[in-house]
Formats: structure tokens, sequence, C-alpha cells
């Protein structure tokens, strides 16, 4: 199914008959309905222009598109006969390469929405890092539960990462109050000493509550405790001796510590302090109530876990998603589509992820590269859609037809193309044909890719275009060249007679490296041969080797390949040969070429008197005709006293 953007009209009462949708396919196209609206700089009141969606036209994201190309094809050379455990560090490191080009595009749409003065173009760059923030956000989590697949106790410290990178606002907050005269009498000194615990940052949160306990000796013996129990906190550590049994254990003696201290009002004398400790034994309430530093219930989900079931498995995880969910955002409201993306993740739905982000993003490039990052790691299991297409092809054939609407990122899609079995061929053979050929540049460009791919049809369809351009440019030159190269015998023997034709009005050929060069390709018809003959003749003339031009020229007429029009030039090219000093036309060179002279004059002789130009055009033709008896009557007489004389 292509994609739609939709667009709907401002007033639903603009028409009677309740038509309002108006709709763009894919990447490219514009469809104009009608409205009672006009058109921004329309004159009309019956058109409305129904924009496209602009990503690949963004210079910015172009970048995005050009490296990720890169990474793509680099994925498609990993060898499938590899064991998939050997694979599957190469299927994260790409992931991440991936996220990288993301987050660099990320950064420069960040800079360029701040240096432009255009307050249109600064929120359109913000737009964008909002949906690149999204993307790169499911992404992140896919590669964590999908990719990595981590198992219990990684997980948390994936999940974690996921968490910190994304939410990275505490790391201002924390300079800001850093950077003031006095950091822990700074009015957002407790949020972020509370947000570095929630993101399970207890290092960097005792840093900053020495700083509170250097201020109020009076409270030291308490704020040593605290730094205790965050100094205590046990995490798993993926790559040292410890089972996840010894962990978990390690972890509920410290919880029930933490437990203690609480039940026994260490901290009651503090509400900060009480408050991070409520936090510590993961207490719903406490952490519900610094929703305004959690911000979204996935950080309130890491969070949980983190204080309460830091051991969670994979197949845990919908169900204190789903808890989670429900308990941070109000009821009354609707979930956004970002969170029944993420939400889908964590129940390790791929294919509900995949079908949510195609409906919620504004383009096709997301959904093609994971899901073809996700059909390699062999996670997508066979989902054939109805018209036969796996899930994985169907995406990748709407993301490169969509590059092929942009005059340079067309070319990035041909490799896409090459990457879908079933259906790659028969889509890159029907966008080449709608590739503009700007130039001849552009249009070499093409013809190699199809050339490469031996797509024949789309090879001579290109020569013929370009040919016929350049014919009616009359670039005859640049006209034959493609005409040769799409074997089109009709069309060279087209071009070969305004050559011709040119020679004769000219008295010169032009693009003559061409013509010398044309090697076996004259071949491809009689008069491009007779063309690359007859130029052969003009060299072997200027070269002065009289006897090898005589005999060229000869055979020329006599085999009839040179056109009947063009025998009264052959002819007049043999007047200088025929008056030389020395005798080249031999006394049988010289008898045919009489009979070609008087064949030639007896079809003119029967052809209708014309009128008065045709009249000059035939006294002249009288003249020659007499010129060239004469000197093949003198030529004879000196072949035959030639050819005597050797005979005696």
């Amino acid at each position: 199914m292509p994609h739609i953007n939709y667009v709907f009209p401002r007033d639903p009462t603009s028409r009677p008959d309740g038509k309002h949708m108006g709709f763009a396919w894919g990447p490219g196209d514009i469809l104009v309905y009608e409205t009672l609206y006009k058109a921004s700089g329309s004159g009309s009141s019956l058109i409305h222009e129904v924009r496209k969606d602009e990503d690949i036209y963004s210079p910015i994201l172009r970048k995005l598109f050009n490296e990720s190309h890169h990474i793509f094809v680099g994925l498609q050379t990993i060898r499938e006969d590899l064991p998939s455990k050997s694979k599957k560090p190469q299927f994260v490191s790409i992931s991440k390469n991936y996220r990288s080009v993301i987050r660099a595009c990320m950064e420069e749409l960040q800079q360029a929405a701040v240096s432009t003065g255009d307050e249109d173009v600064s929120k359109q760059y913000g737009n964008q890092v909002s949906i690149l923030l999204a993307i790169e956000l499911i992404w992140n989590l896919c590669e964590v539960l999908f990719i990595d697949a981590a198992p219990a106790g990684s997980l948390l410290l994936h999940l974690l990462d996921w968490v910190r990178l994304h939410k990275a606002e505490v790391d201002e907050k924390a300079r800001e109050v850093l950077q003031s005269e006095s950091p822990a009498e700074h009015r957002g000194y407790w949020d972020v000493v509370v947000s570095y615990v929630l993101q399970g940052r207890l290092e960097e949160a005792r840093q900053m509550l020495v700083k509170q306990a250097t201020l109020q000796p009076a409270l030291r013996s308490m704020y040593k405790l605290m730094d205790t129990l965050l100094a205590k906190m046990p995490f798993y550590n993926p790559g040292g001796t410890q089972t996840l049994t010894e962990f978990d254990v390690k972890w509920r003696h410290w919880h029930e510590e933490v437990d203690r201290c609480l039940q026994d009002n260490s901290f009651a004398s503090n509400q900060h302090l009480e408050l991070i400790c409520k936090i510590l034994l993961g207490d719903e309430d406490s952490l519900l109530e610094c929703k305004n530093l959690l911000s979204t219930w996935y950080h309130f989900l890491v969070t949980r876990l983190l204080f309460s079931h830091p051991t969670v498995k994979p197949t845990e995880l919908h169900y204190y998603a789903q808890s989670c969910m429900t308990m941070f955002l109000d009821s009354r409201s609707v979930p956004e589509p970002l969170d029944s993306i993420l939400l889908a993740a964590f129940e390790f739905d791929i294919h509900q992820v995949i079908k949510d982000c195609s409906i919620a993003l504004n383009n096709w490039w997301f959904v093609a590269h994971l899901t073809d990052l996700l059909d390699h790691c062999k996670l997508l299991q066979s989902h054939n859609l109805h018209f036969g297409s796996n899930l994985r092809e169907f995406l990748l054939l709407e993301y490169a037809s969509g590059l092929f609407t942009h005059h340079s990122l067309w070319q990035l899609a041909v490799d896409y193309f090459d990457h879908c079995p079933e259906f790659g061929r028969v889509y890159l053979e029907l966008q080449i044909e709608r590739v503009p050929l700007e130039t001849e540049r552009k249009a070499l460009k093409v013809l190699r890719i199809c050339e490469q791919r031996q797509m024949s049809e789309q090879v001579r369809s290109i020569c013929k275009i370009m040919a016929m351009r350049a014919l009616r440019n009359n670039r005859l030159g640049s006209a034959l060249s493609w005409s040769i190269r799409a074997k089109d015998a009709a069309f060279a023997t087209l071009i070969s007679e305004k050559f011709l034709e040119d020679y004769s009005a000219r008295g010169a050929f032009s693009d003559l490296d061409l013509i010398d060069n044309l090697g076996p390709s004259m071949l491809l018809s009689d008069r491009l041969t007779f063309l690359g003959k007859y130029r052969e003749f003009h060299k072997l003339y200027g070269e002065k080797h009289f006897t090898e031009a005589a005999r060229l020229l000869l055979s020329l007429m006599t085999a009839k390949i040179a056109p009947r029009s063009f025998w009264m030039t052959l002819l007049t090219d043999a007047l200088p040969l025929l008056e030389q000093k020395e005798v080249i036309f031999s006394v049988g060179q010289t008898y045919e070429l009489m009979f070609c002279l008087e064949e030639l004059t007896s079809s003119l002789n029967a052809a209708a008197p014309g009128s008065d130009p045709a009249m000059q055009e035939e006294d002249i033709e009288v003249t020659k005709v007499e010129l060239l008896r004469l000197a093949l009557a003198r030529n004879l007489a000196m072949a035959i006293v030639k050819e005597g004389t050797v005979n005696t």
C-alpha cells in the first residue's frame, strides 16, 4: 500500500457533499483536489495544492540518506553461511552506525535551526529534529531488545543507557547549578540530585550531596548514611564472575538495609533525603511524585525496574511496560503514536512496531532500514504480503521508489532495488525510464547502470531519446554515437545520410574523430558502412595512397553500398585521380567507372524536367558528365598504352 500523507481542510462545512480529504502519494508526487479555498499564489479558487513530504529535499537529511546507503550496502555483504553468534556483534555494530548517522544529522539540524534567521525554516528544522529524536529512540530500544537481545541482568543496564542517552536534560541543569556561586543553595540543586538517582547515576548524585553536607554540618551523619546506601547499591556486571543469582541475593540484602533506614526514620528530618530513600526502595507513589523529572512513562518504567526488579527478564517486560504506562499517563488521555510503538517493542511485537512506524513517520527511511537489519538478524518470521513480496522487500521498494524522485538520490535507490530479489529488477526497469535525462553526463550514468544489469530494452530507449535530442539540436556526431550504442540500424542510416548531406553542402565532414573510429560499428547499417569507408577514401587520398584510394572508391560504387544520389559525388572525387600524371585506374577499372557513369546519366535523362533551379542544376550535372567522359577517355587511352607496354 502506498504511503499517504493526509491533509484535512480547515473548515469541514465548506463542502455540502462532505468530501474534504486530500492526500499525496509517496514522496515526490503532488495531487491537487477541488476545494473552496484558494491555493497560495494561485488565481483559481478550485485548486488546492497538497504538498508532498519534502524530507528528501532537505540538504541535511540528504546526508542521512547518503550515509545510511553505505551502511546498507555493507550489511548486504555479510555472508549468510556464517553462524548467527559470530554475526551478532556485526549486526549490533551496524545498528550503532545507523544511530550515529541519525545523531550527526540531528546535531547539524539543531545548529542550523539556531543559526538561521528565518523563523519558518527554524521551525521546519525543529520538527525534523523531533522526528529524528523519536526515530533514534525507537531504533535504540529495538537494538537493545531485538538485535543485541540482552538477557536478564544485562537487559536493565542497556535500558539505563537508553534512558540516559535520551534524557540528557539533567546534564544541562547540573552545569547550570555547578556554575552558580553556591550550588547547594541553587533552586535546581535537588532536582539535579533526584534526577541523577532516577537515572541510576549514583556516583554523580553522591558528588552533588557532598556539597549539601558541607553546607549543613549538623546533618553530616544523615548525609553520610545516604552516601553509604548509594555507594553500596549493587549493579550487575555481565563480564564478572558473579552469577545472576548471587547478584540478586546481594541486591536484596542492600534493599532490606535501605528499608530499615526508612523504617527507622533515619531521614525523617529531611524531606529530600527521605524522597531519595523511597526512590531507592522503588516506591511507586514516590516515583510518581517525580513525574516532572521523569517526564515519560518509559523513563518511569526503567527507574522502577532499577529499584524494584533489576534482574527483570525480557519476557516480563511487557507486563511492567503496560502497567507503568497506565500509571504514568492520565487515564483520560490517549497514548501518542510514540507510546504505542515503544509499548509494542516492549511486548516484542516486531511487526506491530514496523506497522505503527510506517503509519506515524513521514517517510520510509526508518522502517526500510530497520526492517532490513532485523531481517538479516533472522528476527522476522516469513511475513509475506498478499501480493507475494515479503515485508522487508516491500518497504525497501517503497523507500527506493521515493528516492528516485530526487535529482541525485535516485542513484542510491539502484542499490536498494538490486537487493530486492523478488521485484527489485521490475521496479528498477520502471523507475529508470522516468529519470529525466537533462544532460549527456546524466544519461551516461543511467546508461551505465542499465548496461551493468543487461537491461537491453532500457539501454535502447535511453540511446534513442538522446539520439533524437542530439539530432534536433543538429549535433550529428552525438546523435550517431547514441544510435550506434542503441544498435538502431534505421536511425544510424538516417544520421549517416544527414552526415552525407552535410558533406555535400559544406564539402567537409564534421565529427571526424567519431567517423575515423567507427571500427566494427560501421557494419550496423549499409549507409553507416558507406560513411565510414568514404571517410577512409578521403584519408587514403590525403596520404597520397592513390591506388588504394581508387580501388576503394570503385568498390563503393560497384558493390552498390553508395546511395545512387551520391554517385555523382563519387565520380567527381575520381576526377583528380583520373587527371594524375601517373595512371591510377586500370583499363578494367576505367571501364567500370564508365559503366557507372552511363548508368547514372541514363537515369538522369529518364527523369522529368524540373523548374528553373532544377534545370540550372541539370546544366551543372551535364558539365560534370562531359568532364568525366573526357577524363575517362583520356585515362582509358593512357591505361591501354601502359598495360600494352607492360604486356610486351
